[in-house]
């Protein structure tokens, strides 16, 4: 049979998600926890290859097994068996052509960005720090220049190996509360280092240090070298896989926990 996992995890202590032979990759801790409970060895295939120090809310995978548990019993079990820092929110049984990632409509990542004067002790691996202020009106008429099907060349990682660089973004946001501004990013796919070059290139924009009708000259460029600098790692979270609704796949955990608190009053 087939199953499907909803996965979490903070990537600061992974080489990414994918196995490696030096580091350790998320990859190889869900597997191994997978094969303590199916009594086997299993390949799982994710939704996304974050990379290193890049979080998940809500990745999915899918791997195939002879093993017979139940839904429950798949989720506490392979919680039992990885770290801490990884964790399954919930597994359910899909059909035989069900694919985490080419099944995939879309995906969507946020980047997070603390934007004020001190430093946080609390969020320092989970948002990029940038002291001077931004101005998210500015980084939001940049932002909209991407929207649609585009040659996203100016925008992938040199090292990139994806046979083309035509992408489409749904959804390209920018919002602030108080000293948090927020980019939350959807499109079909994504190329290597995609959403932190994009974001790299939108800080510049709101330091003042580049105008917003720039970034569209950055677009039809196509090259990499045209754009803004890469955002590190630790702000970028995948937050949202969506699948045909005939997979009955549950919707990923878009919630922002910054904004949450924001909006919840606490």
């Amino acid at each position: 049979m087939r199953l499907a996992l909803g996965i979490e995890y903070d990537g600061t202590g992974y080489v990414g998600w994918q196995r490696q032979t030096s580091g350790v990759g998320v990859q190889e801790m869900v597997e191994k926890a997978v094969a303590v409970v199916a009594a086997e060895a299993v390949d799982v295939v994710c939704a996304g290859r974050t990379d290193a120090g890049v979080h998940a809310g809500a990745q999915v995978v899918h791997f195939d097994t002879t093993a017979e548990r139940s839904p429950r019993g798949w989720m506490l079990g392979i919680n039992s068996n990885l770290p801490p820092d990884i964790s399954v929110s919930w597994a359910t049984p899909v059909k035989p052509d069900f694919h985490a990632r080419f099944s995939a409509e879309s995906r969507t990542y946020r980047y997070l960005i603390l934007n004020r004067l001190a430093r946080s002790a609390l969020y320092h691996c989970r948002a990029w720090w940038v002291h001077k202020p931004l101005d998210e009106l500015a980084m939001q008429r940049a932002a909209d220049q991407l929207l649609g099907e585009h040659d996203f060349s100016s925008f992938r990682a040199a090292g990139c190996q994806a046979s083309t660089a035509i992408r489409q973004i749904t959804e390209l946001a920018v919002r602030r509360r108080d000293s948090w501004v927020e980019i939350t990013v959807t499109a079909n796919a994504f190329l290597q280092h995609m959403v932190r070059n994009i974001t790299g290139t939108l800080v510049a924009v709101g330091t003042g240090e580049r105008p917003p009708d720039w970034v569209g000259s950055v677009l039809r460029q196509a090259d990499r070298k045209a754009a803004g600098v890469a955002a590190p790692a630790q702000g970028l979270t995948l937050t949202a896989v969506k699948y045909p609704a005939g997979f009955r796949v549950p919707p990923g955990n878009g919630d922002s926990p910054v904004f949450n608190v924001y909006d919840s009053g606490l």
